[in-house]
């Protein structure tokens, strides 16, 4: 078991480190010379590790965007969070071992699925798997599922999601990079789909198709079609404005010594640094994964392809990423207020969700319907994002966790396919 959890912490659950190592093996499948494998590996390595940098700036100011925004408007409720559920299913109900070995089912199982079935897709984000895991544990522990049978009805399902999800994504993905050699590896898949019906109901066909990406501007305004400063444009009144908000006496108590206006302004500067960072490291995880990958793709999983996380595609239409990240926020806050008149809870808006899934989201609404497309998928989009976790505080709330939910839908769907199928019929044997 030690070797168990070792493998787990340090190496599946460090996205950085699998990737290295299955480029490795790509590169002596195909019998790359030493020094190509070696300089494949650590560029790989290299890649992903600039994108966490740069996702972790990003994190850091929508950290503090989400403190501000929350003191600015007054916001009391609850707030999304996988991580405090996995806490409390390891601390409380000693499931640290049940989920550990869950998470290794699902990876060894999405290999199976891939390899004899039409789904020829490899997950390879560590961290999803992780919160899926947890959610497929607790959930099957609830139902009364012990031991073996726990691991692997959750490692299954788990690994069903993790070749589900990038295949019915697939066929956007394709459009919207103009090939066939990723997909996309992040369990907010359905609510990406979602927006994409939204938009395709709602948005622009045909020739009346704009995409957001090709927007006219004056010639005194072309300066934004530069993407870091169309995000800047977007970014620093945004994070100014809601400073404002919330008050010196809040924002002081956040900046410390340095004014908490201009603390506003280089937090909203800091996220655009991080996009910065975050797409130099796609661009150089991307150039070494994807021909390391066909030699796994020829030898053990014919025809495979890696499913990688979200930010990996924030390159192919950026500005796409912030309109879905500004609508699918609205669409959050018009669902924290409209959700509780109807009995659920008051969920808040996650700013991290906001931005990746949001963003994401955006590009599958604009790909789909154009502009009118993305901004109007993109408020549906946050509606949905947020009526999924308050149907699941309820469920939680019985099960003992209080004034708790979670984020990613795919994994909240996985939990209710326990909670209104899996369970009664467990239940009822």
């Amino acid at each position: 078991m030690q070797i168990v959890n070792f493998i787990i912490n340090n190496i599946l659950t460090q996205a950085s480190i699998t990737i290295a190592l299955i480029a490795m093996l790509g590169l002596i499948l195909q019998k790359k010379s030493f020094g190509q494998v070696i300089s494949g590996t650590l560029k790989t390595l290299l890649g992903f590790q600039v994108l966490s940098a740069g996702s972790s700036v990003i994190v850091q100011s929508l950290i503090y965007f989400g403190e501000i925004f929350t003191e600015g408007f007054n916001m009391q409720g609850i707030i999304p969070s996988i991580e405090a559920i996995n806490g409390q299913a390891m601390n409380d109900l000693g499931l640290g071992r049940d989920i550990a070995l869950t998470f290794l089912a699902i990876f060894i199982f999405n290999i199976l699925i891939a390899r004899f079935t039409q789904w020829k897709y490899i997950f390879l984000t560590g961290q999803a798997i992780l919160w899926m895991a947890t959610m497929t544990t607790v959930f099957g522990y609830v139902a009364g599922l012990r031991g073996a049978a726990l691991i692997l009805v959750g490692g299954f399902i788990g690994a069903v999601f993790a070749v589900a999800m990038p295949a019915i994504a697939q066929p956007i993905i394709r459009r919207v990079t103009g090939s066939d050699d990723i997909a996309l590896g992040h369990f907010c898949t359905i609510g990406y789909m979602f927006e994409a019906l939204v938009a395709y109901l709602t948005g622009e066909r045909g020739e009346n198709k704009h995409s957001i990406e090709d927007i006219q501007l004056p010639k005194s305004f072309e300066f934004l079609q530069d993407t870091y400063l169309s995000v800047m444009v977007v970014m620093v009144p945004l994070f100014v404005v809601t400073a404002l908000f919330a008050g010196e006496e809040f924002g002081t108590a956040l900046s410390g010594s340095q004014n908490y206006i201009m603390y506003a302004f280089m937090q909203s500067i800091q996220f655009v640094v991080g996009v910065y960072i975050l797409l130099a490291g796609v661009r150089l995880l991307l150039s070494e994964i994807v021909p390391a990958f066909r030699g796994i793709a020829m030898k053990l999983v014919p025809d495979a392809k890696p499913a990688l996380d979200c930010p990996v595609f924030f390159p192919y239409s950026p500005n796409a990423v912030i309109l879905g990240f500004i609508t699918t926020t609205i669409g959050t806050i018009l669902a924290m207020f409209i959700l509780p008149t109807f009995g659920l809870a008051m969920i808040l808006p996650g700013m991290l969700t906001n931005f990746f899934a949001g963003g994401t989201a955006g590009i599958f609404g604009n790909e789909v319907g154009g502009r009118r497309g993305a901004i109007i998928g993109g408020i549906a989009h946050g509606f949905f994002i947020t009526l999924l976790p308050a149907l699941l505080v309820g469920i939680f709330t019985q099960m003992g966790f209080v004034n708790a939910t979670a984020t990613d839908v795919d994994t909240v769907t996985a939990a209710l396919l326990y909670a209104w199928i899996l369970s009664p019929i467990l239940k009822h044997f």
